[in-house]
């Protein structure tokens, strides 16, 4: 398992809640050789990955259950945009009726409900991935001071699956993002998606969490699988 670290500094303003998004999508692209013409984006969100896709392909079929995300999509000829939720199964044996050459899924599958059964129904398409991730150590500090534990999926968990579903690499890239005050910080968390919008505090608690926090930085860790 390969680890690396990128640290950022973020000045918030609206419109940008998704700079670590865009960061997975650049990596994720990045750790491709080829430029496969019939493209499976899965929980592709408004496109992130989409815009950033800079080889001309035949193909990029977008998945994602928010129909907001979807309308918020690039189309064309070449994109469709198809609601579905990966944790259905019946989504898949539609899938499956397609042929790609290359399955993404970026900053989306930390929300299956069962990782196990997610990588079984990637693993029957017989076609590469590349998946990012995000892990357990997602906002580690902040668990820790809040006492809660974490949502997403313990890293040595999801290498394990990798190993025992993908011929691939595992590579664990953390980020940190700086802001300038605690207030813009928790905003970040709201507005980012990175939470799934999840409110596990009441508002004393988190009146609470914000006093005690500690850094001037919120962490990441997203695993890529390539």
């Amino acid at each position: 398992m390969k680890i690396s670290s990128e640290f950022s500094k973020y000045a918030m303003h609206y419109g940008s809640y998704n700079v670590i998004q865009q960061k997975v999508a650049d990596k994720l692209l990045s750790l491709i050789t080829s430029q496969p013409k019939n493209i499976l984006d899965l929980g592709c969100g408004s496109g992130t990955l989409a815009r950033k896709i800079n080889w001309q392909y035949d193909k990029l079929m977008a998945v994602d259950f928010a129909p907001g995300m979807l309308e918020l999509h690039p189309k064309s000829q070449k994109i469709e945009c198809i609601y579905g939720n990966f944790n259905d199964v019946n989504l898949f044996e539609m899938l499956r009726e397609y042929n790609f050459d290359y399955i993404f899924s970026a900053s989306a599958l930390q929300w299956a409900d069962d990782m196990e059964k997610t990588f079984q129904q990637l693993q029957a398409f017989h076609t590469p991935v590349a998946l990012a991730v995000f892990t357990a150590n997602t906002f580690k500090t902040l668990h820790v001071t809040a006492g809660l534990e974490p949502l997403l999926i313990d890293t040595c968990k999801l290498e394990s699956l990798q190993r025992k579903y993908f011929n691939a690499r595992f590579e664990v890239v953390r980020y940190k993002l700086d802001f300038d005050n605690v207030r813009d910080m928790f905003r970040y968390i709201k507005k980012s998606g990175v939470s799934a919008s999840r409110n596990v505090l009441s508002y004393k608690e988190m009146k609470k969490l914000m006093q005690e926090y500690p850094l001037s930085y919120l962490e990441f860790e997203v695993a890529f699988i390539y």
